[in-house]
């Protein structure tokens, strides 16, 4: 996911859409645990986005608190 379209997500969405990404992120591992996925970087992209969506929604959490 880009930045962009993070930006346009409203708070309520970024919420389900890190809760999305993270429950993926679990299923991927247990897959890669037990057999090798085809593509092991979608892990590592998993994790990036929520890295992305984590870091606009702590940043809208923190204009909202300065205003």
């Amino acid at each position: 996911m880009k930045q962009k379209d993070i930006i346009l997500l409203s708070e309520q969405e970024l919420k389900e859409k890190i809760q999305t990404e993270k429950n993926k992120l679990v299923d991927l591992k247990l897959k890669h645990a037990i057999a090798p996925i085809e593509n092991p970087m979608e892990i590592r992209k998993t994790r990036r986005n929520i890295a992305r969506l984590l870091t606009e929604l702590n940043k809208r959490m923190k204009n909202k608190n300065n205003q």
